[in-house]
């Protein structure tokens, strides 16, 4: 019995020598944001590397909502300020059920309706298990290494340094054309 004993509690000290310092994490938390992809509207995969050097702004869209105006304000910031930052559209139907058509009819209606040029993803769930990628690393401190995030309607905007490094989030109720995001642009 106690050969069993101190048998048992030298494989259990050896367990804990092995045992690494720390809980494992999850696998995206070594995942930089330009080592993310996403799918853009017309069904190609994008890798967010193209952007580096360059301010992201992403934005989660909608086609039904109060803030769908702020397509304007998005393409007129595309307009005047990019060559110094990307915009990204991320069409979500999570809020509010407000973007209830499929990639063609988005595109569409973003042309037609707000002159739409800058990049726009395929339609992506932002709340729930099913989170893009993404959204997780923007929304998640242990991921982004900054902030923790809520995105609580539709137009949440995130920015994006050319470093990869999360700038700030804004909410639905702050322009794309606001000083708060300008100021920030190098």
């Amino acid at each position: 019995m106690v050969f069993k004993t101190f048998l048992m509690a030298s494989i259990g000290a050896t367990l804990a020598c092995a045992a690494p310092d720390k809980e494992p994490q999850n696998a995206l938390s070594d995942q930089r944001f330009h080592d993310l992809t996403f799918v853009d509207i017309h069904g190609k995969t994008r890798s967010m590397s193209e952007f580096k050097g360059r301010y992201v702004l992403v934005v989660n869209t909608a086609s039904e909502c109060g803030y769908t105006p702020q397509y304007k304000e998005l393409q007129a910031l595309h307009q005047q300020w990019g060559s110094k930052i990307t915009i990204l559209g991320f069409p979500c139907n999570d809020f509010g059920g407000q973007e209830p058509g499929d990639e063609k009819s988005i595109a569409g209606f973003c042309a037609k309706n707000f002159g739409v040029e800058f990049l726009m993803a395929s339609k992506v769930q932002i709340k729930g298990e099913k989170r893009h990628p993404v959204y997780q690393w923007l929304m998640s401190k242990s991921l982004n290494g900054i902030s923790n995030a809520e995105v609580r309607w539709n137009f949440t905007k995130f920015l994006i340094n050319g470093e990869g490094q999360w700038v700030a989030s804004y909410p639905s109720s702050v322009s794309p054309l606001d000083p708060q995001i300008i100021k920030q642009l190098p």
